[in-house]
C-alpha cells in the first residue's frame, strides 16, 4: 500500500474514532454558553474549584472556561475586556484590569487555582503576586517550548537548560515591543518568578497551539489551502517531523491538572506518537472533498526562493543540525498525567469550518499570506521554478 493511501486511511479512521478515545465533541467552537449536552458529556468534577483565569477570552482561554464551567467549577476572569468583550457575561465573575499596570481588582481575593495564560513579562507575575501572594492554593503558568535555546537534540525533556536573560537586560523594564526579541528569555524568567512566589505551582510548556479561534493562521493555512484543491506545494521531505496541539486538548488538560493538583513542569505538544509531514498533509486532506495533490519541494530550494519555514510553510521546520529536535520534544511526563489528543482530522475539519465564519478581511489576509502561509500566486511561482529547475 502506498504511503499516501495508508496515511489517508489512518486519518479517516481516526476521525471516526473520536468517541472511542474519550473526546467530547462539540459543534462549532468555544462560545459564551455551555449547553447541557456538553455539560453532561464532560461530567462533573468531584470537588468544584474556585478558579481565576488570567485572560480567558483569547484562544485557549475560552476553551478552558467552557470546560471548567461544564465540570462545575466557579470561574473568575481577569482581563482588559478588549478581546471578545462581554464573553461569558452572566456565567463568570469578571474583574477588569491590566496585568501591566492595574491589578487592584485582585486585591483581597482568594482562589484555589490561578491559570495564567497571557503572561510574557515577569513584571506581570510580580504584579499579580503583590495582590494574591498567600491567597492562591495552586498557580498554573502557561509557558512555551520557546524557552529552550537548543533545538538540535531529539527527544529532549523538561530538564534541559532554558534561555537566560541576556547580560545587561533588565526584564522588569522591557516594554511590549520587546516581547518578540526576548520572548524565550522572558518566559523562562517568568517561570522562575512563578516558582518564587507560589510554592505549589505547575509550568506547562506548549508547542504550536492550533484549532478554531486561532487567528495566527499557523495551522489554519493548511486545511484552507487543501480545501482549495489543485497542486499543493509540500515543503521538505515526506518524513520531516511535525508537532502541535489542539487548543481544546491543552485547555481541557490544564483544567484536569488543576483538579488533580498536579505540580511540576511539562512539555505539552503532540500528537502522542511521532507524526511526519506526509501524514500531516494526508490527514488534513482526509477532511475535504477537494482533490489536492502534493509536489514535494526540498528545503534548500525553498530557501533559495526565500520561502521561510514556519512562517511561509506553517507547522514545518526542516531537520538540520540545530533543528533536529524542534519537532521532537519529549512529552512523556504530560502523557503520564493524562494528556490526550483528538484526531488530526477533527482538528482540521473544525478549524476549516471556523475559518469560514471569520470576517471577510481576516479570510483575505490568510489568502494573501499576510500572517502565515503564502498566496496562490506565490505558490504557483515557486512550483513553476522548481519544475523548471528539474527540467
Amino acid at each position: 500500500m502506498s504511503t499516501s493511501r495508508r496515511t489517508f486511511i489512518k486519518a479517516s479512521a481516526a476521525a471516526g474514532g473520536a468517541f472511542g478515545l474519550g473526546i467530547v465533541p462539540r459543534l462549532g467552537f468555544a462560545s459564551s454558553t455551555v449547553d447541557e449536552a456538553y455539560r453532561e458529556a464532560v461530567g462533573r468534577a468531584s470537588a468544584p474549584l474556585n478558579i481565576l483565569i488570567l485572560g480567558g477570552t483569547g484562544f485557549t482561554g475560552p476553551e478552558q472556561v467552557n470546560y471548567a464551567l461544564a465540570r462545575g467549577h466557579k470561574i473568575t476572569l481577569f482581563n482588559r475586556d478588549k478581546t471578545r468583550p462581554g464573553m461569558f457575561k452572566g456565567q463568570v465573575e469578571h474583574l477588569l484590569g491590566d496585568l501591566n499596570d492595574n491589578v487592584t481588582a485582585l486585591h483581597g481575593k482568594k482562589f484555589d487555582v490561578v491559570i495564567d495564560n497571557p503572561t510574557t513579562f515577569p513584571a506581570w507575575v510580580r504584579n499579580v503576586a503583590n495582590e494574591l501572594k498567600g491567597n492562591v492554593g495552586h498557580y498554573i503558568f502557561i509557558s512555551t517550548i520557546s524557552v529552550y535555546p537548543e533545538n538540535g537534540t531529539p527527544d529532549a525533556n523538561e530538564d534541559v537548560a532554558t534561555t537566560p536573560m541576556p547580560d545587561g537586560v533588565d526584564p522588569y523594564t522591557l516594554v511590549r515591543e520587546n516581547a518578540g526579541k526576548y520572548y524565550g528569555a522572558l518566559k523562562s524568567y517568568s517561570e522562575k518568578e512563578v516558582a518564587r512566589y507560589y510554592p505549589k505551582h505547575t509550568i506547562i510548556r506548549p508547542g504550536l497551539i492550533v484549532g478554531p479561534l486561532d487567528r495566527s493562521d499557523r495551522f489554519t493555512y493548511w486545511p484552507v489551502r487543501l480545501d482549495r484543491g489543485g497542486e499543493v506545494l509540500a515543503p521538505g521531505t515526506p518524513n520531516d517531523p511535525v508537532q502541535f496541539i489542539d487548543a481544546r486538548d491543552i485547555a481541557e488538560w490544564t483544567i484536569r491538572m488543576a483538579e488533580m493538583g498536579a505540580t511540576g513542569t511539562y512539555n505539552a505538544t503532540g500528537p502522542r506518537t511521532p507524526l511526519s509531514m506526509a501524514e500531516f498533509l494526508y490527514g488534513v486532506k482526509a477532511i475535504t472533498s477537494a482533490d489536492p495533490h502534493f509536489t514535494w519541494v526540498p528545503a534548500d530550494f525553498l530557501h533559495e526562493q526565500k520561502i521561510r519555514e514556519w512562517r511561509d510553510m506553517p507547522v514545518w521546520v526542516p531537520p538540520a543540525p540545530d533543528t533536529n529536535g524542534f519537532a521532537r520534544r519529549n512529552i512523556n511526563r504530560a502523557l503520564e498525567k493524562g494528556l490526550t489528543f483528538r484526531p488530526l482530522a477533527v482538528t482540521a475539519k473544525e478549524t476549516l469550518d471556523w475559518n469560514k465564519t471569520r470576517p471577510a478581511d481576516e479570510q483575505q489576509r490568510l489568502a494573501n499570506g499576510q500572517i502565515a502561509g503564502i498566496s496562490a500566486e506565490r505558490e504557483k511561482a515557486v512550483l513553476d521554478a522548481w519544475k523548471a529547475k528539474k527540467a
